[in-house]
């Protein structure tokens, strides 16, 4: 269980990595915000799905405007997986709006806001 473990995170981040250098430098969408960062990708152990979680700054119109774009590319940031990582199949692929760093700068500044409160 521990080596294909290992494999499985050692997939993941090469997932992660393709996927943030095709949104960067070879989707044109115009409705794919500007900072698109890719957070991380699950892979079932049996390859057939994976769920690539991305983050997206911005109002909630943009968030929602990048995600249809993603959605859309979905088959081709599959094709260039396919084509750069060495698998017998290709997950098939589906893209999860993570708004974990959103949080954290809310988190931060409420917390910012009460260090101050109590400086004063």
């Amino acid at each position: 269980m521990k080596r294909n473990s290992t494999r499985l995170t050692r997939i993941n981040d090469e997932i992660v990595r393709v996927t943030a250098e095709t949104i960067r430098s070879e989707m044109s969408d115009p409705r794919l915000g500007s900072v698109v960062s890719v957070m991380r990708a699950e892979t079932t152990s049996d390859m057939k799905f994976c769920k690539i979680y991305v983050s997206v700054l911005g109002d909630e119109a943009k968030q929602k405007d990048s995600m249809e774009a993603l959605k859309s590319g979905t088959g081709f940031v599959r094709k260039r997986i396919a084509e750069v990582i060495n698998l017998r199949v290709t997950p098939e692929i589906t893209f999860v709006f993570d708004d974990s760093i959103e949080y954290g700068m809310r988190m931060r500044k409420l917390i910012d806001e009460v260090n101050r409160g109590t400086n004063s």
